[in-house]
């Protein structure tokens, strides 16, 4: 059963919480992650009348190219349900700290247009551990309801890295769009990306703030957000979608920023697949999929 919260964890503690297993002993203290073993049962989590700010909406379209509308764009309760999904990360019974986690693949069934103005339900769960050639992944599927309607689901499969099981095979998902497709856009990342995207979405992993933050964890540089680049793909797509869709993607090479990156499709109707590119080196940074769904009522459990 699912602990129901009163309001939405502030994420910045969270992160704080969440770094802590990096500091050698911490994962002895009971309130900390990272004790190691499996994702507990328990961990789920419900939050009540959640609506969205028409100003913290406008912002999140802004960097990331949607056009502003009377509903949500649909990664959008992606950033209501994060601070639940720090909260189960940050739990002093999760196995890892979040900080170093790779988000590696994320889908989201749109079954209708969500209202700025509706009032939503949100509910969270981790998933067991499975075996991965890089270490294990688990993953955290979200609903989001209102009034006992699913009406926009997700599934963020995370990677944790370390020694990997060789047998371990990796998902069948669908097929990605060929590299010589041609581009039918391009767009420059500007080396503040990161933090822009940060500031209305709440990610403020130190791997997309800052060079500085990121070296420490291995990457030469900010890199952007995977969510980011989902969502600037959508909207890249806007009229092309439908009112019920789901989209997947997986997450390739990190896009170092500053950068230039090319954005190709393919399809229409019923499936839409797309790319993000870096523009010079046609580097593979996204692979999706858009599929169209028929639109009806799906009814919470």
């Amino acid at each position: 059963m699912a602990k129901t919260l009163d309001s939405s964890p502030s994420i910045l503690p969270l992160y704080a919480r969440a770094a802590l297993p990096m500091i050698p002993g911490a994962s002895l203290l009971p309130f900390v992650p990272g004790g190691g073993g499996e994702i507990p049962d328990g961990l789920d989590l419900e939050l009540a009348g959640v609506s969205a700010k028409p100003e913290d909406v406008a912002a999140y379209a802004k960097v990331c190219g949607f056009t502003l509308r009377d509903t949500l764009p649909p990664t959008y309760p992606h950033m209501l349900a994060f601070p639940l999904h720090m909260a189960v990360m940050s739990d002093g019974s999760f196995p890892f700290g979040a900080v170093g986690l790779v988000h590696v693949e994320n889908s989201i069934a749109q079954h209708r247009p969500i209202g700025v103005d509706e009032e939503m339900t949100i509910r969270v769960r981790p998933t067991k551990l499975q075996p991965h050639p890089k270490g294990k992944t688990f993953s955290i599927e979200t609903e989001v309801l209102v009034d006992d309607e699913i009406v926009w689901e997700s599934t963020s499969t995370m990677l944790r890295r370390g020694k990997g099981d060789e047998r371990a095979k990796a998902k069948k998902g669908f097929e990605s769009l060929g590299a010589d497709a041609p581009a039918s856009a391009e767009w420059k990342l500007p080396g503040d990306l990161g933090r822009r995207y940060g500031g209305v979405s709440g990610d403020r992993n130190p791997i997309h703030m800052h060079s500085l933050t990121a070296k420490p964890l291995g990457f030469p540089s900010a890199i952007a957000h995977g969510m980011w680049t989902k969502a600037r793909a959508l909207a890249q797509l806007e009229s092309e979608l439908p009112d019920s869709f789901e989209v997947e993607v997986r997450f390739r090479k990190p896009v170092l920023l500053p950068a230039r990156v090319v954005f190709a499709e393919q399809g229409s109707g019923k499936e839409i697949l797309f790319a993000v590119r870096d523009a010079k080196k046609g580097t593979p940074h996204l692979d999706g999929r858009v599929t169209a769904k028929t639109t009806g009522r799906k009814k919470a459990k």
